[in-house]
């Protein structure tokens, strides 16, 4: 992953909107959520939520995919797992020193990302 790009995906996420709907659509794994629930969950707008929505595509965090009249917005998995692994790469010379990032699943243990829970575990 591009520095630049790296830059991009986390100045999406640095609005505390954009992250708590990335982060939702994190918990609801590969199913997604619909539009209309993410509003509802986030007490959000549809207007402010259709504007964050279309940013988080935009930069490809999230991806929507139409349902007859609605849609259904899933994280990014890999897009995510990327940009861990650049913040995380060469971290402290190879030492572990990331123990709660470690104690969750990732794609270097060979995850499936399509139907892995994304679940950590305490250290």
């Amino acid at each position: 992953m591009e520095t630049l790009n790296a830059a991009e995906l986390l100045a999406a996420l640095g609005h505390e909107s954009r992250l708590s709907i990335f982060r939702l659509l994190v918990e609801a794994g590969p199913e997604g959520v619909h539009a209309s629930s993410i509003g509802e969950q986030l007490g959000m707008a549809p207007a402010t939520l259709s504007f964050h929505l279309a940013h988080l595509s935009r930069v490809g965090l999230i991806r929507g995919q139409k349902e007859s009249r609605f849609i259904r917005y899933t994280a990014e998995f890999p897009t995510m797992d990327e940009l861990i692994v650049f913040l995380t790469s060469n971290c402290c010379q190879g030492e572990a020193c990331l123990p709660k990032a470690s104690a969750c699943s990732t794609a270097a243990q060979g995850r499936n990302l399509k139907t892995d829970t994304h679940t950590c575990k305490e250290p």
